[in-house]
């Protein structure tokens, strides 16, 4: 795929008349310019030790090499880490939770919103929040309220909620055939959210697990997590 070259006016930006805008090349179907922006930025090639890469959008895209090969692929990760496929789910704007703590013994939830550093339980968490109120749950925010609930023994190791707590807890309650956690009001975890970030996990281990078999590899030096989600 080959790179592209506009004046800035053409596109409506407001910059001087001669501004040139550059787009980067593809590097192949579904391994977009971000993953050459990231590979320039990063430079694996001129290091000998065994970079991955990993831009986790709308597709993963995952680079492995050194500065005697460079492997990349795309793997089907965002919808569930950016939100899409979450119920309450949404990309990480103020107001969206980013942050979780479960206690495992009384299961009281504590969390933070991106645009705010104060946690829940602060006093001033409120007043601070009045803006943007808490709006729904971004990917890093779903991670750690998956990992919290799994330490906490909402979550059984295959994934599934553990309705037997709903005696214990008013936060675990029954929704159907399944059961569903409740992190606040408006935000929920229901069981189709644990499966649907245990499918996109699995597809990113998939993706960057065959580039390591394909090169050869066990193990590598360095991983980096790159775009909205990975900062």
């Amino acid at each position: 795929e080959s790179s592209y070259q506009i004046l800035a006016t053409e596109i409506g930006l407001n910059f001087h008349d001669g501004t040139r805008i550059y787009f980067l090349p593809c590097i192949a179907g579904h391994v977009g310019a971000d993953a050459s922006s990231v590979v320039l930025a990063e430079a694996p090639y001129k290091k000998k030790k065994i970079s991955l890469i990993i831009d986790v959008g709308t597709n993963a895209e995952i680079i492995l090499g050194n500065n005697d090969f460079m492997l990349a692929a795309s793997s089907p990760t965002g919808p569930a880490f950016e939100g899409a496929q979450i119920s309450a789910g949404q990309r990480a704007a103020p107001g969206a939770i980013e942050r979780v703590r479960i206690d495992p013994v009384t299961y009281e939830t504590i969390f933070s919103v991106v645009g705010s550093n104060l946690w829940s339980n602060n006093k001033n968490f409120q007043d601070e929040i009045k803006k943007t109120g808490i709006t729904g749950i971004c990917g890093s925010g779903i991670i750690e309220a998956i990992g919290e609930m799994f330490l906490a023994g909402i979550i059984k190791s295959d994934g599934s909620i553990n309705g037997d707590l709903q005696n214990s807890t008013k936060k675990v309650k029954k929704d159907g055939r399944t059961y569903k956690f409740e992190i606040c009001k408006n935000v929920i975890i229901y069981q189709n959210d644990i499966r649907a970030i245990q499918l996109a996990k699995a597809a990113l281990n998939a993706g960057f697990k065959l580039l390591m078999k394909k090169a050869k590899v066990t193990d590598v030096n360095k991983v980096i997590l790159a775009g909205a989600f990975g900062s």
